[in-house]
């Protein structure tokens, strides 16, 4: 079944469109929801949540850009309504956060996905918020400020410490690479 076909069923009510949807785009759309949110059981129910937002609109899927894509907006703004639930968007900002990786780190090492992963986790609530919107998604800082209810500042700022931060991480471990 394409996306075509498939959007078309799911705007039926077909059961079985929804399972396919569900099968084709669940595994991709945990991954965007874990990138946001710290506990796996979290992630899950953003991602059960995000699927039901995804069958009561798709009525409203106006067939511009990709099916996925819309799926994973819905995905990325569950995720962010349970963050700010979670932990508070704000940030405590620590004087360490202002300072870049050495510039004498060796790049010897590697760092794979899952490890990536890690240490997005281990970023304050706003930092990985904005990281992810941006870096990851693709979104531009005046649509982070509107979708966070922040200023266009507050996002290349909170950006620019998320990348400073990621950065101390890797040079810890022996990685040097641009973020």
């Amino acid at each position: 079944m394409n996306e075509t076909e498939l959007v078309l069923a799911l705007q039926q009510g077909d059961a079985k469109a929804q399972r396919i949807l569900y099968y084709r785009y669940a595994g991709p759309m945990m991954g965007v929801c874990l990138r946001y949110l710290k506990n796996e059981m979290d992630a899950e129910e953003v991602l059960i949540n995000g699927f039901m937002k995804v069958y009561q609109n798709v009525n409203r899927f106006e067939q511009k850009g990709s099916f996925e894509g819309w799926v994973r907006r819905i995905m990325v703004n569950e995720a962010l309504q349970q963050l700010r639930k979670q932990e508070p968007m704000h940030l405590a900002i620590e004087k360490e956060h202002n300072y870049l990786a050495s510039e004498d780190a060796t790049a010897d090492s590697e760092i794979n996905a899952e490890e990536m992963m890690e240490l997005l986790q281990e970023l304050p609530a706003g930092y990985r918020a904005v990281f992810n919107l941006y870096a990851i998604e693709g979104y531009s800082h005046k649509e982070i400020a509107d979708m966070l209810n922040i200023s266009e500042g507050t996002s290349k700022s909170q950006l620019s410490k998320a990348r400073a931060m990621l950065q101390r991480m890797l040079a810890r471990q022996g990685v040097m690479i641009a973020l």
